[in-house]
């Protein structure tokens, strides 16, 4: 990571920047304040950038950041944090707090980041939806252990839905299965398979998206984790998550 600097000199702690999921800011003091405050205690800051991208914003640098919406205060956390112009963003659940218009607004701030600056992300989060709108690389952790690791494009395509007859499930137990759901008339079993495996005769096979993906493997944690990164381009280990 950052060319194999060392954990902690002064150089690696520059290239990293974080933001916490209760977005911590001194609630009694302005933005402008924050940014003073932010500017001095790094040795590096970009203030005409945090002045520009709060005022495009439309949040006031002389309102306290107690009194700004949640919306505001995780975007000028993120300001603050980008600022620094770091080579790293660590967010940790940023968006669980807000709401639907606030979360879109600070992704795409992210992902402006990533392809304009070449920032990496890493990205810890429990809101499957924006998964796979951000992230080319994923790691699932469940139960204190890795279950699944892999480039998005790699897991979606190595993964098949199997939807067939609910009496006929259990012939294909020997299959990799991650997950079955029953129904009255069908089953549904979520399968470690590409797009060339042949289908059984009587189901149909469906892509997969990556929430059900993940959400097959969080209800199955005793299903096997996969052994080693999806097939696909090598990912470098500043690419973990962007």
């Amino acid at each position: 990571m950052l060319g194999g600097k060392p954990a902690g000199c002064p150089a690696a702690l520059d290239g990293i920047a974080f933001v916490a999921q209760d977005t911590p800011l001194y609630q009694n003091l302005p933005a402008a304040a924050m940014l003073h405050l932010t500017r001095n205690l790094n040795r590096r800051f970009d203030q005409s950038y945090a002045q520009a991208r709060l005022g495009e914003l439309g949040i006031p640098l002389n309102r306290k950041a107690g009194r700004l919406s949640g919306g505001q205060q995780a975007q000028l956390a993120l300001t603050l944090a980008l600022a620094r112009r770091p080579r790293l963003l660590v967010l940790d659940e940023p968006v669980a707090m807000l709401d639907p218009l606030a979360r879109h607004d600070f992704m795409a701030t992210v992902l402006a980041a990533a392809a304009d600056d070449g920032v990496s992300v890493l990205l810890s989060s429990h809101v499957l939806a924006e998964l796979e709108r951000v992230a080319d690389y994923l790691i699932l952790l469940s139960r204190g252990r890795v279950q699944v690791a892999g480039e998005v494009d790699g897991l979606l395509a190595s993964h098949r839905m199997l939807t067939g007859p609910a009496a006929e499930a259990d012939r294909y137990a020997d299959r990799p299965v991650v997950h079955v759901r029953r129904g009255a008339a069908q089953a549904h079993l979520l399968v470690r398979a590409s797009a060339d495996d042949p289908v059984p005769p009587g189901w149909e096979a469906h892509p997969v998206g990556l929430e059900e993906l993940t959400l097959a493997y969080l209800r199955e944690p005793g299903a096997a984790a996969l052994p080693g990164p999806a097939r696909g381009r090598n990912t470098q280990p500043s690419e973990v998550i962007r």
